[in-house]
């Protein structure tokens, strides 16, 4: 999976959020909010990742967090980007 083109990640007023330019604000004109998990997920995304690659850098990343619960919110997340048209298949 990947971020789509036309879509960025920004820092403002200290909170992530991703925002579209260009083309792509004809179909998006809004903005996501996100957590530093989020954006943590996000930038893996951006060059390419699978379901799988997520959930490893989630546990290698946060220790405190176990695989059921990294699969079920990296599943949660990829469902929220891809309701919202960010994502390529």
């Amino acid at each position: 999976m990947k971020i789509k083109s036309g879509f960025i990640l920004r820092s403002i007023a200290g909170c992530k959020v991703v925002v579209s330019v260009g083309k792509r604000t004809r179909d998006f004109n809004g903005i996501i909010n996100l957590n530093g998990t989020g954006a943590f997920l996000w930038e893996r995304l951006q060059t390419g990742a699978t379901e799988d690659e997520l959930v490893s850098a989630i546990l290698a990343n946060y220790v405190e967090v176990d695989e059921p619960l990294a699969r079920e919110s990296v599943r949660a997340f990829i469902k929220n980007l891809s309701d919202a048209g960010c994502l390529d298949a």
